[in-house]
């Protein structure tokens, strides 16, 4: 059996690799059929770029329209006081940990990448 979801763990906060790689190649996944299901979940310091970066903004709500789903860590957002404005653009605040957990557990299913 082939995986056919995709879990894209982002952590830096480089905004010109967030563009290039985890918001580029996981918008373009599902369109081009390389996966049924990519979720990109921004984790650390990437949800201060998420926060405030307009090209960042942008870019998530556009590959939202093609089924990418989005998460990010609730006790990060918290403590860079980002959930409203996470959660504005459909990047849902939560524990990110089950997610990620269930992925780590069931690699039958699910690819893992860490940016």
């Amino acid at each position: 059996m082939k995986k056919e979801n995709l879990l894209l763990i982002i952590s830096t906060d480089n905004v010109d690799s967030i563009l290039k790689f985890p918001l580029l190649y996981g918008g373009v996944s599902i369109p081009r059929g390389y996966w049924k299901r990519v979720h990109i979940m921004f984790w650390g310091a990437s949800i201060k770029q998420a926060k405030s970066n307009v090209d960042i903004k942008k870019r998530v709500l556009e590959i939202q329209k093609d089924g990418v789903e989005f998460s990010s860590c609730i006790v990060c957002a918290e403590e860079y006081n980002a959930v409203e404005e996470l959660e504005s653009i459909g990047i849902k605040c939560n524990h990110t940990g089950e997610l990620l957990n269930e992925a780590l557990q069931n690699d039958k299913l699910w690819a893992t990448l860490t940016i």
